[in-house]
């Protein structure tokens, strides 16, 4: 059953942020995942207080390949570079019912 992460990132450096969105991509994809929501063109409807970050909404096959790709050891330099390049929350969303 398909899985959707949502990954919000507060840029810290563009340069090393620039960096992991060269490569991201495939990252994701390694793990039948596909972004399928998010970019700078998106639309803040309502802002409390939480501030400004991009939002990238992600689907993967299954929550287990979600996980396989966010904790894939051979991804480690990609993640590093996410991390570093941006404060970010990845949150893994169950399907409703």
């Amino acid at each position: 059953m398909t899985h959707f992460v949502v990954v919000q990132l507060t840029p810290k450096n563009t340069e090393i942020l620039d960096r992991y969105l060269a490569v991201g991509r495939a990252a994701v994809e390694k793990h039948g995942g596909t972004a399928i929501a998010g970019g700078p063109d998106r639309k803040v409807l309502e802002e409390n207080g939480a501030g400004d970050p991009a939002s990238v909404l992600l689907s993967f096959p299954s929550g287990a390949a979600a996980e396989s790709w966010i904790n894939d050891p051979d991804l480690k330099d990609v993640h590093d570079l996410r991390r570093n390049g941006a404060n970010t929350t990845i949150t893994l969303l169950p399907p409703m019912a």
